[in-house]
């Protein structure tokens, strides 16, 4: 089920980089045909696998099917999402409203209708696999109830990003400037965002109770129980919501919240009717112990870590995928261009770090809070594989396996320096987790806005100029570019053959002509300077116009082959042509003139 959370995440990444690509002039029907086709396609494809499925389980009423349930269903999400982005990027469904206002004035209302697309492709699935699926609860479950109990629980993936959304769009409309232009600039934007995902994480669950239709448990002893580990743990809660996950079957209990007065706990009908008392309050003392391990409040800060290392490092590696040459060379062979290439990139370097930040990073620290909080838990841990009819071996991106968590309370109960051992170990992975943050955002703020911002983009600026020079070998600006790029480098060499190499091609070129000059005038390193160079070339370049600069270029040249006197005359002539830098030129003719009093 979690997983639904990264699918939906993923859709939504899918569809805001949509813009990366070149927008059609309008909308094709034939395109919008395919994508029906495709959708139909896939409503077969599901419906023929777990048909498939479910005659495998009938011929074997003994055989467990429920990890190959778990398999399609996770390889039919992904399908989705892939048919999802064929949506988008190639059929470009989004041109469907260009131009109605509604969705201009307000995006996310457009941004909500094909994520609902994401979700049909998987009511879809959820559809067709409720016939082998029923089979796996602890108790009946209608259709309906299976297909909307999917949904509820993945809407609240969506909730940080709806609520970010909407109110940007309301801002967008309000006539208040100065905050708009707050939250152009890094800080606000951070401060913006910092503030909602505070706002969600407190409040969020008083949303997310009303998604899940949960309703307050009813008095009775497993309430009373509960209650009573509550106040002895010393924990603050709203209430106690009974659960109807899936109609009740899944076996199953949760806490939400991470402020005392909108915290809940959240308990399943089907847990409460499977367990004695002993081990209802293991499993509410393990929920518990989520809170006493300030649990939530990290799952913030991972989730906040992860916006910080994407908000320094977006730009940047952008811009490194841009000049990733031998990626675009691959596509090329295949006929697929650079603008083409180049959106694909990006959309796959966004997704492909979520995917591993959340369900290896992320899914790496659950793990281990889960072991963190094992209470007596081995015989619940059996009840609830054998009502669920589950493997206790069954693999879980979030969770260990029920087998896993079962020999490591056994390790603990016969080596209780264990737990010890494993609150040590959560302690070192948080710190270790924090500093290499730490170091990742200040490596990606330097090279934003700190020492190494130049450096990086002087990187990018060389090897975009140098793939360029490459594909249009005989553009005279480009060298003239390249010879700019080396002298303010200091790479004196370099900067005489660019310029040279322009001048092969275009031997009138202003540009060179001038910059070639001043650099034979004056160049720090006396091994570069040629007096009869730059007199010929500023010579030339002042044949082709008489502007400020050129002329200023050209009584460096005459003062370098020591003819003063006509030095001053272009000096005089540069600071009367000039309409700007009159201090500058008002310097140079001071200059000259000192150099002709004996």
């Amino acid at each position: 089920m979690f997983s639904n959370f990264l699918y939906f995440i993923i859709a939504l990444i899918i569809y805001t980089t949509s813009d990366l690509f070149e927008t059609a002039k309008g909308v094709d029907n034939s395109l919008v045909f395919a994508s029906l086709m495709i959708s139909v396609l896939f409503v077969f494809i599901c419906h023929m696998a777990f048909k498939r499925l479910e005659k495998k389980a009938s011929e074997n009423l003994y055989g467990n099917v429920d990890h190959l349930i778990n398999n399609y269903i996770s390889h039919l999400s992904v399908l989705a999402l892939v048919i999802f982005a064929v949506n988008i990027y190639g059929f470009k469904l989004t041109l469907l409203f260009s131009g109605i206002k509604l969705f201009d004035v307000i995006p996310t209302i457009e941004a909500i209708i094909f994520l609902g697309l994401f979700l049909l492709y998987l009511i879809i699935i959820w559809n067709a696999a409720y016939g082998v699926q029923k089979r796996y609860f602890a108790g009946k479950i209608s259709k309906k109830n299976f297909i909307m109990s999917n949904v509820s629980f993945s809407l609240p993936a969506l909730l940080p990003w709806f609520f970010l959304s909407i109110v940007a769009d309301i801002l967008r409309l309000l006539p208040w400037q100065p905050v708009r232009q707050l939250l152009k600039t890094p800080a606000g934007e951070i401060g913006y965002i910092a503030l909602f995902l505070v706002a969600i994480a407190i409040f969020g669950p008083v949303l997310i109770k009303k998604l899940w239709n949960c309703k307050p448990l009813e008095p009775g002893l497993p309430r009373t129980r509960i209650e009573g580990v509550c106040q002895k743990a010393g924990i603050k809660y709203s209430n106690i919501l009974k659960w109807e996950l899936f109609g009740g079957t899944m076996i199953t209990a949760g806490v939400m919240g991470l402020v005392g007065r909108f915290r809940y706990i959240l308990v399943t009908p089907a847990l409460l009717n499977s367990l004695n008392g002993d081990e209802l309050d293991a499993v509410m003392m393990h929920e518990i112990g989520h809170v006493q391990k300030y649990h939530m409040l990290l799952y913030l800060l991972f989730f906040a870590g992860f916006m910080a290392c994407n908000f320094v490092f977006f730009e940047p590696v952008m811009l490194l995928l841009y000049i990733f040459e031998p990626v675009y060379k691959l596509f090329e062979f295949v006929g697929v261009e650079k603008n083409t290439v180049y959106p694909i990139l990006i959309s796959t370097t966004l997704i492909g770090s979520f995917i591993l930040y959340f369900r290896f990073v992320f899914g790496f620290f659950m793990r281990n809070f889960e072991r963190q909080t094992a209470s007596p838990l081995i015989s619940t841990f059996y009840k609830i594989a054998s009502f669920s009819g589950q493997s206790i071996e069954k693999p879980n991106w979030h969770h260990f396996s029920i087998g896993q968590r079962i020999r490591f309370l056994e390790k603990c109960q016969s080596t209780p320096a264990l737990i010890q051992a494993h609150h040590v170990y959560i302690k070192k992975i948080i710190t270790g987790y924090v500093v290499l943050v730490m170091i990742l955002v200040g490596v990606g703020y330097s090279i934003n806005f700190g020492m190494a911002r130049e450096t990086f983009g002087n990187f990018i600026a060389e090897n975009i100029l140098f793939q360029q020079l490459d594909v249009d070998s005989e553009n005279p600006d480009l060298y003239a570019v390249v010879g700019d790029y080396y002298y303010k480098k200091k790479n004196y060499e370099q900067t005489i053959e660019s310029y040279e190499a322009v001048l092969k091609i275009d031997p009138e070129n202003v540009h060179a002509l001038n910059n070639l000059s001043w650099l034979f005038a004056t160049c720090p390193k006396e091994g570069y300077r040629n007096r009869k160079k730059a007199l010929e070339y500023a010579t030339r370049a002042l044949e082709q116009k008489r502007d400020p600069f050129i002329l200023d270029t050209y009584a460096e040249a005459l003062s370098a082959n020591n003819d003063i006197q006509k030095a001053v005359i272009a000096a005089k002539e540069a600071l009367n042509r000039s309409k700007d830098k009159k201090e500058y030129y008002k310097s140079q003719l001071q200059r000259f003139e000192k150099l002709l009093t004996p």
